[in-house]
């Protein structure tokens, strides 16, 4: 099939550009630096045309809530005007677990929006939801930080690789539309703090962790559930210490 893959040049767009490839399938790694731009609408009629199959990974360059959701609405209207055009018959995206009660939070509001425009597009598609990747770990501990210390929700979390995420998303693109979302989470489940405790502490990182269950979640109060998923998701196989070593191993 000929495939393309939206964001395919970043963290999980170039691992499953690489996976779709392999499995023998045509890829476009389509991206504003390859000349396609889902918000101006540059080069995506010629990067979709004869296209099976699109994959949405792509992500707001800003997490300023505005800003974050101009995003996804200018780059979902464009994408599916040039799908319809082109005759895609399998639009598959990927989302966050937990998206539609995360409301408070602007980044969230813009992957709701972006739901919202996938499910009325009318062309079939699948909704990758996953849990946090283990690479945004730091991001989390940056939004939580004051000074020497790191307040962060008591939340449940149940974080993933990014190679078991590009797996999944691979696999999904290549199946039928399911019309509706599937959810994809890591191996394990730990409080929110723990996590980040063990990654400051593998990371020589002296900030100290405090739990505070109101402490705000990019914006958002999380509840136990929040973050993790429901009945019966797809679990990546990849470890947190099995993760850690391969980052490091990769440097």
């Amino acid at each position: 099939m000929k495939i393309v893959v939206i964001g395919g040049s970043g963290l999980i767009g170039s691992k499953v550009v690489n996976d779709l490839r392999t499995r023998g399938h045509d890829v476009i790694a389509a991206s504003p630096a390859s000349g396609v731009n889902t918000i101006t609408g540059e080069g995506l009629a010629d990067a979709l045309r004869g296209a099976q199959v699109v994959v949405d990974v792509a992500n707001s360059p800003s997490f300023e809530d505005k800003a974050v959701l101009e995003f996804f609405e200018t780059s979902g209207r464009n994408l599916f005007a040039a799908e319809i055009a082109a005759g895609v018959t399998h639009h598959v995206a990927l989302s966050v677990v937990g998206t539609e009660r995360l409301a408070e939070s602007g980044y969230f509001r813009g992957k709701i929006a972006q739901e919202k425009l996938i499910r009325a597009s009318g062309v079939p598609y699948t909704i990758i939801q996953s849990t946090q990747f283990f690479e945004f770990v730091g991001g989390i501990v940056q939004s939580g930080t004051e000074g020497d210390t790191v307040r962060l929700p008591t939340a449940y979390i149940q974080p993933i690789s990014s190679d078991d995420i590009a797996l999944a998303v691979a696999d999904y693109a290549l199946g039928k539309p399911l019309n509706g979302v599937v959810e994809v989470a890591g191996p394990e489940r730990i409080r929110l703090p723990e996590l980040v405790e063990h990654f400051l502490s593998a990371t020589h990182d002296p900030r100290k962790v405090v739990a505070d269950p109101h402490a705000r979640y990019f914006g958002a109060e999380l509840y136990d559930d929040t973050l993790v998923p429901g009945a019966n998701p797809r679990l990546g196989s990849v470890t947190f210490d099995t993760w850690f070593r391969r980052s490091q191993a990769a440097r």
